[in-house]
């Protein structure tokens, strides 16, 4: 019996983990602190009203017989296949709802979806990087290569005609960096990958947060059916991060290898996929109806103020950044030079006040450091004065 051996080329410690372990490790330490934590991408608002409402109408449907569903369809359930569609047309994007999976996450099917691949594929990541994207790729033993974001290019990385990839990820609104792509970025990379016949695996989770016009998705910009499937989440859109939805898009006309995409994938979900609850289906098509848009707008709002309550912090302390604006997350510079690792445990031994080491993103973020808008907005206001404190003697 063999074990499969890419997995040793996986870095040891997941880098959620590795905060979390020196975090506990200093709590436990020190258990007279109190640690404020804006590290990890979790929301800390409860669900939208109507939603909550929605997911118990869906359990109680379950406890009569003539409501009862069993298995759901592997595309998931065509009303909220037709809640997604109509919400993309809200942005003036046309996706029918026959060209949509209802998924656990973007996390899962970003890494799933290699599954439909050829292990021989060469790899495009930006760099810096959402782990999920390496590692899946890591565990299949392909070729990774990487683009470069940085202060330069406004960390929004642009392809090299010079460098040939197959299977290209994009994140926007990034992860980790906050940045947003333009649509005449993203209408570069869509040419760069017709031109490698490649596809483009693009990552919309955060595109809820989106303030200055910046394309929702990318089948807002031509040529992108030929080359695009999209994955978004609920987990930050809406706050499903412990209720589990979301939702992938390929059009139908793409191929590859003499292969349509759509058919491939869901040939995979029939296999290894049994689908999303009904309850938290229902949850989620109420998310995208009239009253749950504006609910959950609401929630939104809460997160991009405190958003703006740290890079009001930035500025004021002349600390380079992105993000903030367009995301959840606010992408800074380590002062006085500090590596990533080292700022993050400057912050906790000195302000007890936790963040994410950009270089757990990739060599690109070494010397980084990202902050959550996602707390609580007295624990945000709190930090950030413990912050401005420690940064200003």
């Amino acid at each position: 019996m063999k074990i499969n051996q890419n997995f040793d080329n996986l870095v040891p410690n997941y880098l959620f983990a590795e905060v979390a372990k020196r975090t506990n490790a200093y709590i436990e330490a020190n258990p007279d602190k109190k640690v404020i934590k804006l590290g990890i991408g979790d929301v800390t608002l409860p669900l939208a009203p109507v939603v909550v409402e929605a997911l118990k109408k869906g359990a109680d449907e379950l406890g009569k017989k003539e409501t009862f569903k069993g298995y759901p369809d592997y595309e998931g359930y065509e009303f909220v296949r037709k809640a997604v569609s109509d919400y993309y047309r809200k942005f003036d994007v046309s996706i029918d709802k026959d060209e949509i999976f209802i998924s656990d996450g973007a996390k899962s099917d970003t890494g799933n979806i290699g599954d439909i691949f050829g292990t021989d594929n060469v790899v495009l990541v930006t760099d810096p990087v959402y782990p999920v994207y390496v590692d899946s790729n890591i565990m299949a033993g392909r070729k990774i290569v990487y683009a470069q974001s940085n202060e330069e290019n406004g960390f929004c990385a642009m392809p090299d005609d010079n460098v040939h990839a197959d299977i290209i990820y994009l994140c926007s609104p990034n992860n980790p960096t906050g940045s947003a792509y333009s649509k005449e970025q993203l209408k570069v990379w869509i040419d760069y990958a017709l031109k490698n016949n490649a596809i483009i695996l693009y990552d919309c989770a955060y595109e809820a947060f989106i303030t200055d016009g910046s394309p929702r998705s990318i089948f807002a910009v031509e040529g992108s059916r030929n080359c695009a499937i999209e994955f978004c989440s609920l987990s930050k859109t809406a706050g499903f991060t412990g209720t589990r939805c979301g939702y992938t898009v390929i059009p139908k006309e793409l191929e590859r290898d003499g292969h349509n995409i759509y058919k491939l994938w869901y040939r995979r979900e029939a296999t290894k996929f049994n689908g999303v609850s009904y309850p938290v289906q229902c949850a989620a098509a109420a998310v995208f109806s009239d009253e749950g848009l504006k609910q959950i707008k609401a929630n939104l709002d809460y997160y991009k103020e405190n958003a703006k309550i740290i890079t009001a912090a930035m500025d004021e302390l002349g600390i380079y950044y992105t993000g903030g604006k367009n995301s959840p997350y606010v992408w800074l510079k380590c002062p006085n030079n500090m590596g990533s690792w080292e700022f993050f445990d400057y912050l906790l031994e000195n302000a007890q006040v936790v963040g994410t080491p950009g270089e757990g993103f990739g060599e690109c973020g070494k010397g980084y450091f990202r902050l959550t808008s996602f707390g609580d907005r007295d624990n945000t206001i709190e930090a950030v004065e413990r912050i401005k404190k420690l940064l200003s003697n």
